[in-house]
C-alpha cells in the first residue's frame, strides 16, 4: 500500500494503520512517496534498494523490522518464535554490510524480546523498543545539531558529502543537523552539497531537503570541491558516518577524498554521528565494505555510460583515518583528535 504524500518523519510507525511508513527516497527530487508495510521482507528489500538508507534511518528500520517480524510471528508456538525473529533479523542485517547502525537497531529489539515469554508480549515490547529507538534518535541528532553549530561562525560556507539530514535520520539529520541548528541560531550559513555519484545522494537528496527548507545550498560535482578549497570559498567540511571505529570513518564513498583535501587547506572537517555509529571494538580491516551493482555506474535515464565488457569498481564507502578529522560531534559534544 502506498500513497503519494509527504511525511514529517524518514520513518515512523503508523499507529492509526498499524503499519510502518518510510519515505521512498530513491524517487525524490521527483516525487515524494510514501510506503506503508507490515512486511518485514518489503522492508528488508527497501534498505537494499536504498529506499531507506543513511546510518541513524538504518538503526531504526532494524528495530522496526524485528518488530513488524515478531508481529507477523506472534501467533507461533512459543518454541518457534524466537526462531523466526531471528532468521528476519539476520536477513535483515545481510542488507548492509558497512553500516553499524542497522545490526545496532536489530540487536537493541532482539534483547528487549529475550525479557518476554509470550510470543503475544514480546511482540507488543519489539514494537514499544523500535519505538523508543526512534524518539531517541530524533533527541540525539537535534544534540548533535546544536554542539556542532556552536562550532560554525556565525557568517560561513559549509560542504557535505553524501546526505546526513533529515532522509538519513528522522526528522532532523547529523551533519545537516548541524546546519539547521544553526539556522535556527539565526547564523548566516550557506552549503555546498557536492552531488556524490554514484547514485547522487548530494544532488537529489540534500539540495532537496534544503531548498524545501528554504536554506541556501548550492550543488557541484564531487571533484570540484579541491578546487573550491583552494580557491577559500569553504569554511568548513561537515559529514556523517556509517560506522567509526577505532581507527577510521567509514561513509560515502568520496569522503576521503574531501578529508585529503581539507587537511591540505587547512579547513576543519568535522564527523557528525551518533553513539550508535561508533564501533570502537574494531579496525578498519575487521570490516567488509559494500560494493554497488555495476549497473549503477553503467547507465542512467536508460542511456548506457559505459561500454559492454568494462568492468566498475563500484564501493559504497571508503575509509577516513581519523587524524585528517578534527572532531567527531556526537550528542555528548565535539570530541577533537
Amino acid at each position: 500500500m502506498q500513497t503519494e504524500t509527504t511525511a514529517d518523519r524518514t520513518i515512523t510507525w503508523d499507529e492509526g494503520g498499524e503499519c510502518l511508513r518510510f519515505i521512498e527516497q530513491t524517487l525524490l527530487p521527483e516525487r515524494c512517496e510514501i510506503i506503508a508495510t507490515t512486511d518485514v521482507e518489503r522492508l528488508a528489500t527497501a534498505i537494499r534498494r536504498l529506499e531507506v538508507r543513511g546510518a541513524p534511518a538504518l538503526g531504526v528500520a532494524g528495530a522496526y523490522g524485528v518488530a513488524l517480524s515478531a508481529r507477523s510471528h506472534r501467533h507461533a508456538p512459543p518454541g518457534a518464535f524466537m526462531d523466526l525473529v531471528h532468521r528476519d533479523a539476520a536477513m535483515l542485517q545481510a542488507t548492509r554490510p558497512t553500516a553499524v547502525n542497522l545490526g545496532w537497531g536489530i540487536r537493541r529489539v532482539l534483547a528487549a524480546l529475550d525479557r518476554e515469554e509470550a510470543p503475544g508480549a514480546a511482540a507488543e515490547r519489539a514494537l514499544e523498543e523500535a519505538r523508543a529507538t526512534e524518539e531517541e534518535e530524533v533527541r540525539l541528532c537535534h544534540a548533535i545539531g546544536e554542539h556542532g553549530a556552536a562550532l560554525l561562525p556565525d557568517s560561513c560556507t559549509v560542504l557535505t558529502h553524501c546526505n546526513a539530514g533529515a532522509l538519513a535520520c528522522v526528522e532532523w539529520g547529523t551533519a545537516l543537523g548541524v546546519v539547521r541548528s544553526a539556522v535556527q541560531m539565526g547564523k548566516e550559513v550557506k552549503v555546498i552539497s557536492c552531488e556524490t555519484r554514484p547514485l547522487h545522494q548530494g544532488s537529489r537528496l540534500t539540495a532537496f531537503e534544503l531548498a524545501r527548507d528554504g536554506i541556501d545550498v548550492e550543488t557541484i560535482t564531487d571533484s570540484t570541491a579541491a578546487y573550491l578549497m583552494r580557491k577559500k570559498v569553504i569554511d568548513a567540511v561537515f559529514v556523517g558516518a556509517d560506522r567509526i571505529t577505532r581507527d577510521v570513518v567509514f561513509n560515502k564513498v568520496g569522503t576521503y577524498m574531501h578529508a585529503v583535501c581539507a587537511c591540505h587547506h587547512d579547513i576543519p572537517f568535522y564527523v557528525a554521528a551518533p553513539y550508535s555509529t561508533l564501533d570502537l571494538q574494531h579496525s578498519e580491516a575487521d570490516i567488509t565494505v559494500e560494493e554497488r551493482a555495476r549497473e549503477e555506474l553503467a547507465a542512467c535515464g536508460g542511456r548506457k555510460l559505459m561500454p559492454d565488457g568494462v568492468r566498475a569498481r563500484n564501493y559504497a564507502f571508503d575509509a577516513t583515518p581519523l587524524g585528517l578529522v578534527t572532531a567527531i560531534i556526537t550528542e555528548q559534544g565535539a570530541r577533537r583528535l
